[in-house]
């Protein structure tokens, strides 16, 4: 399970999504995110759902390697849709047991959270799969450039979400070695209640924790040893700047948020309650 988390991992891939500047990639990203809230018929997550694989069989990252992403987040995702399901009251009732009712407003909102959510794991996961943290960090500077003339540390703020984002993928690889050493010498870490898997998680979240901060250290003397400063002054080794491909994939994924906007909120389409 812990394996299966792809979110902050780089997949390495000769395709023309690698090659797209990382600026281009989270602001496509980002729009194609915010997309997904604005449907309110099922019609629109089809156009979503056709744009989306289109990426990733462009991206050439294989889709067992994406799908396995989205184990981790089962429990999170059944929750959603639980909540959904039996606490949205309005509507007509489609099924009564006691207190516990499911409405057609109820099952159209858990289905729609539902498709945002796997959507939005899914997304994420192809920009930070196609993006080295060394690029990611170039474009959040970028891009936050601007709140530098109201005294935003924008080069630090970079530094700290790229930081982060490498360092997700390695403290996983981390604990799971961890449980496996725990295992190895007995410990029972999947039997008992919830408080007692708590309590059984005690002995990995110490090392990992000793392991975190000892990372930090490293990685905090490493930047001092070379003189590292910040980002004011500092030169690019690899200069981030637009080409065609970038023109293209901005072209095309307004051409997306657009049109599946207009069909996604104002054509009249409905699947029973969707």
């Amino acid at each position: 399970m812990i394996r299966d988390i792809t979110i902050g991992q780089y997949y390495p891939a000769n395709s023309r999504v690698h090659r797209l500047d990382p600026r281009t990639k989270i602001v496509c990203t980002l729009l194609y995110l915010i997309s997904l809230f604005l449907f309110k018929n099922m019609l629109g997550y089809v156009i979503a759902t056709i744009f989306l694989f289109a990426v990733v069989r462009i991206s050439k990252v294989p889709v067992k390697f994406i799908v396995k992403g989205l184990k981790p987040i089962i429990l999170l995702l059944m929750i959603t849709v639980i909540f959904n399901l039996f606490l949205t009251g309005t509507g007509t009732i489609l099924w009564k047991v006691g207190f516990l009712k499911i409405t057609d407003e109820g099952l159209r909102t858990a289905v729609f959270m539902a498709i945002r959510l796997i959507y939005l794991i899914i997304g994420a996961s192809v920009m930070t799969l196609t993006t080295t943290p060394n690029a990611l960090t170039d474009g959040i500077e970028r891009l936050l450039n601007p709140l530098r003339h109201i005294h935003v540390p924008v080069h630090e703020i970079a530094m700290i979400m790229s930081i982060a984002l490498r360092f997700i993928p390695i403290l996983l690889e981390e604990t799971d070695k961890i449980m496996k050493a725990q295992m190895a010498r007995g410990a029972d870490l999947e039997s008992g209640n919830l408080i007692q898997r708590a309590k059984n998680m005690v002995p990995i979240l110490v090392p990992l924790f000793i392991s975190a901060f000892r990372r930090a250290n490293d990685l905090a003397m490493a930047m001092e040893a070379r003189c590292y400063q910040g980002g004011d002054g500092r030169t690019k080794m690899k200069p981030l700047i637009y080409h065609k491909n970038d023109v293209a994939a901005y072209t095309i994924t307004i051409f997306y948020v657009a049109a599946a906007c207009v069909i996604g909120r104002f054509v009249p389409f409905r699947i029973w309650i969707f």
